[in-house]
């Protein structure tokens, strides 16, 4: 809880850092800037739950979600499983988040169900890293499967710094038809579409009932500069909080910055927690 507000942070990556490419390392290391993130891992690269659970508990995060990601020609590979000693360990504050890769996963219904049966709370699509459209028809069988079991869709929107990136692929137009096949479903465009595509992310938010915004990677004081073009109050209504972690300066920050931008109560409220509260299942806020 940060100044009264409970808080989800609803983009985090812990991974082993063995299992990463070097332009991983490179970006947490260039984006946290004083925040101790390397703090919360051992001399081998390895997440210590304990350490990792204080720390968020010394920021103010009352839930985080976990990321994992099957993206070899990006960033690497960080299977699920390594996520599960985190969420042994506190599993009040820490919840997992599910990824696939059509390219790596078949049957990608029957992997996308193994990960919600370990206890994921969402789907990741990573189309960028992964070098895939969202649109895939292969990636209908994975929505399919999220409508079924109620669980939203986080998908990567806008550009990547990575190497081996395929900034295309991060275009929110590709959803527009993916939205319309699958109103039960809810769609979270990560980043909100960022760099070249804030007023596209921006318009199916205000547009769809199932499409929202995380704030992940995007400086808050920003904000009302990338979506100039949109009614900025009634957009933030659909906005999540996300750090995009390690590569922030911290969540306690980035609140604070947000608490700034003169939001009304209930909508800086539904940044902070209550929109994920009714996205993702259980988080118990």
């Amino acid at each position: 809880m940060i100044d009264g507000h409970p808080v989800v942070d609803a983009h985090v990556h812990v991974p082993r850092l063995s299992t990463l490419k070097p332009a991983w390392i490179e970006w947490a290391h260039k984006y946290s800037g004083d925040h101790p993130w390397r703090s919360a891992y051992d001399d081998w690269g390895n997440p210590v739950p304990a350490k990792l659970d204080a720390l968020f508990e010394a920021e103010g995060v009352d839930r985080a979600l976990l990321f994992c990601e099957y993206s070899p020609r990006s960033t690497g590979i960080q299977p699920i499983e390594d996520n599960l000693p985190l969420i042994e360990f506190n599993p009040e504050r820490f919840r997992l988040v599910a990824n696939v890769n059509p390219h790596l996963h078949h049957p990608i219904a029957a992997e996308v169900e193994r990960q919600l049966e370990l206890g994921a709370v969402a789907l990741k699509i990573h189309p960028v890293h992964g070098g895939f459209s969202p649109a895939d028809k292969e990636l209908y069988l994975a929505y399919q499967v999220c409508a079924e079991r109620g669980v939203p869709v986080i998908l990567h929107s806008g550009v990547s710094s990575f190497p081996g990136a395929r900034a295309s692929f991060g275009n929110p137009e590709l959803l527009t038809d993916v939205v319309e096949d699958f109103p039960d479903v809810q769609f979270i465009f990560a980043h909100g579409g960022r760099g070249w595509w804030y007023d596209v992310a921006a318009f199916l938010a205000l547009a769809k009932d199932n499409v929202w915004l995380d704030l992940s990677g995007l400086p808050p004081k920003k904000l009302p500069e990338y979506f100039a073009k949109s009614d900025f109050p009634r957009l933030a209504a659909k906005f999540l909080f996300g750090t995009d972690w390690p590569g922030v300066p911290g969540a306690n920050r980035n609140v604070r910055a947000l608490a700034k931008l003169g939001l009304p109560d209930d909508v800086l409220r539904g940044i902070l927690s209550g929109n994920a509260v009714k996205l993702f299942p259980g988080l118990g806020l």
